[in-house]
């Protein structure tokens, strides 16, 4: 869907409502004069909109929807179902999330209902027909976003998993039929009748566990479905639908969620300061926001992904975002580097949470546009610097593509099962829940530190692409942690590297079949022969492991093996990655042979950044960003993308707190300051900046 406004959306969420004094006029005056071109309100207040059962009060937004369309500020409504009032959980005790059997999730913070439960329905869909109703026809209003971030929790209640036992039977027929599939013969777990099935609490098979997460995925995007269904009963053909996505919530299959809703939207957050410096690796420090440069893009990456079109961004940091204990404002220019960012991998909005830092709450230390003093500062000067950009830009993006010279697949099926069985360990030597992203985001951050873009697919959607059509777009195409996969799915791996793409296979790739389980095959199963190469065995790593390359393949200082070993033994492939070791040295790290107009390469560890680097210099040798600069290294990255005219535009970044410079290979102009730049003319980068150029 194409949004109804032209350029990309600028602003913040606003919860007039949350302030102690009425502020609205100011407030509006102070967005218009920032260049705020949208607002989301209205999705976090249920109590607000129906203080006791049945009894609604609706006006109190009027003024702020009005003051918004004065100013020329469209608006983004959202529903409320999220946060529900105190008089609704007191009524109906029966409708709270379980997040174990018997185990109601306490009240007192939010999400913490069974949105698949009748009695929630009812209410939720009562308040949306209220809100909805009573405000889409306001001519400010642009798009609704209902609920927010769904998938939290995943429902233990008895009445969800009664359904989720009527969907297996309705899905495998018979107990029989599940006894064989599942494996249930192990350990004395066949059933004689569905109601012998017991409850994922004490769940120790992988087979289950991956039904199970299918399941409270599919009840998240039927809720979404629900009540987009209700707000389009309301909403004219110009005003989108959408939610507002975080992408590591447990219940979420975010290809599949977004098939109800007209465009994707999602609230990517990032550690700032030093973490966006890409001389630097630092730890992530909080579970739900990333670090480093490379982790900034793949949340863009990802949102693009859901449904491969442009994206709006509901909420992104402004200042610390991630409670008392977690202060790291930005650096001055940070956030204009990480607006461009999304923008350049296909956002058409930039929304931040939130206007006003709140005086109370849960989220006090949620830094927002304004600090506690509700006076503005730095932040608000630069966040209308980013405004003034952007007007400036205006409707030159309209229609624009981001750029990809190598393609990742994500699979959400395969992160379940690696959640249920984890490849690795943490470093105290728990299971590592996060080892899909880890092996993930090796590829991921490989690719921008080679200097490439890359394009996150999921697996249907290559599929419904095709070979032909996946070789031709996408000459590099990852699949790396693949552990669920069907045999369509490998097939097509094998058919795209025979139509003249070069598949690059990870580890756990083909490992698993649709239901988790082990395939009875030579692994890399359905690879191995037109790999060339195959293991049968595979390890953990304790340390990282040096590598070396007598094949043509140039290593980089830090080039190593991480905490992973497949025992790759070549029947044919070349091996351009040796393991330095004793036992391991007995094994190829890094092979590759041709397989049709195409190549396989197989990667048998997790690579570190410089491997990673290193393997796609060599597998992508021409890129887009070469015919803007050909001599570029960190901290400078380039993205880009085509607008509909056949132009190209260009986002050069200095992602550290020393000047850097670059010559364009090309004539281009300023797309801020219409400024013509030469080609062969140095251009400067200051410290922690962006560039916005066009090809001319």
């Amino acid at each position: 869907m194409q949004l109804a406004r032209s350029g990309i959306l600028f602003g913040a969420a606003y919860y007039a409502e949350y302030h102690q004094s009425d502020r609205v006029e100011l407030d509006l005056d102070l967005m218009k004069a920032a260049g705020f071109t949208v607002i989301r309100v209205g999705e976090s207040v249920w109590s607000t909109w129906e203080p006791r059962d049945g009894e609604f009060d609706l006006e109190w937004l009027q003024p702020v929807l009005d003051g918004a369309h004065a100013r020329g500020i469209a608006v983004v409504l959202g529903t409320p179902t999220y946060a529900v009032p105190p008089w609704l959980q007191s009524a109906y005790p029966e409708i709270a999330a379980e997040v174990g059997t018997g185990r109601p999730m306490p009240w007192g913070a939010r999400q913490e209902v069974d949105y698949s439960h009748p009695a929630f329905r009812f209410h939720a869909e009562r308040v949306i027909r209220a809100v909805v109703g009573r405000y889409a026809a306001h001519p400010a209003v642009i798009g609704f976003q209902v609920d927010n971030e769904p998938g939290m929790v995943l429902f233990h209640n008895r009445g969800t998993f009664r359904r989720f036992v009527r969907r297996l039977a309705a899905k495998y027929g018979d107990v029989d039929t599940i006894n064989r599939e599942w494996g249930l013969t192990y350990w004395s777990h066949r059933l004689s009748d569905w109601s012998d099935l017991w409850t994922p609490d004490g769940n120790s098979l992988p087979q289950y566990d991956l039904a199970w997460r299918r399941y409270q995925a599919e009840l998240t995007s039927e809720f979404i479905a629900w009540q987009a269904d209700i707000v389009r009963e309301y909403a004219t053909p110009e005003q989108f639908v959408t939610t507002c996505i975080a992408y590591p919530r447990p219940g979420l299959d975010d290809e599949k969620l977004v098939r109800s809703l007209d465009i994707t939207a999602g609230n990517p957050y990032y550690a700032m300061q030093d973490h966006l410096d890409a001389t630097k690796d630092l730890a992530p420090i909080t579970p739900w926001t990333t670090s480093g440069v490379a982790s900034l893009f793949r949340q863009a990456d990802r949102l693009f992904s859901s449904n491969q079109r442009r994206f709006l961004v509901t909420e992104t940091d402004a200042q610390s975002i991630g409670g008392s204990d977690f202060n790291m404002p930005p650096y001055p220019g940070q956030l204009a580097q990480a607006a461009f960012a999304f923008v350049s991998r296909g956002a058409a909005m930039i929304e931040y949470w939130h206007w006003h830092s709140l005086p109370y709450g849960t989220e006090t230390y949620w830094g927002g546009i304004l600090p506690h003093s509700l006076q503005p500062g730095r932040v608000y000067r630069e966040l209308a610097e980013v405004g003034a950009d952007l007007a400036a830009i205006g409707d030159l993006l309209d229609g624009y593509e981001p750029d990809a010279d190598i393609a990742l697949l994500w699979s959400n099926d395969s992160r379940f099962a690696l959640e249920f069985f984890p490849t690795f360990p943490t470093a105290t030597g728990e299971p590592d829940r996060a080892s899909y992203t880890r092996i993930f985001d090796a590829y991921h951050r490989g690719v921008i530190d080679s200097g490439a873009q890359a394009r996150v697919l999921h697996p249907d959607q290559a599929l419904s692409w095709g070979a032909k059509e996946l070789a031709a777009r996408f000459p590099v195409l990852i699949a790396a942690g693949l552990y669920v996969a069907t045999d369509d799915h490998l097939e097509l791996l094998r058919e795209y590297a025979a139509a003249g793409g070069h598949l690059i296979v990870g580890i756990r790739t083909a490992y698993g079949d649709e239901e988790a389980r082990a395939r009875v095959a030579v692994a890399p199963a359905m690879l191995s022969d037109a790999a060339g190469v195959s293991y049968e065995e595979f390890s953990n790593l304790q340390e990282p492991l040096h590598v070396s390359s007598d094949a043509g393949l140039t290593l980089s200082e830090g080039a190593t093996a991480t905490l992973w070993a497949d025992g790759l033994l070549p029947s044919g492939a070349d091996t351009l990655v040796r393991y330095e070791h004793p036992r391991f040295g007995d094994f190829a790290a890094v092979t590759s042979q041709e397989h049709g107009d195409g190549r396989i390469t197989v990667v048998g560890t997790v690579p570190s950044a410089a491997l990673a680097a290193d393997i796609l210099r060599w597998a992508a040798p021409t890129l887009h960003a070469d015919a803007i600069v050909r001599a570029r290294a960190l901290p400078v990255t380039v993205s880009s993308g085509s607008l509909p005219d056949g132009r190209r535009v260009w986002f050069v970044f200095n992602w550290s707190g020393e000047a850097q410079a670059f010559t364009p290979r090309v004539d281009l102009e300023d797309a801020v300051t219409t400024e013509p730049l030469t080609a062969g003319t140095e251009i400067s980068l200051p410290a922690w900046s962006t560039r916005c150029l066009v090809g001319r």
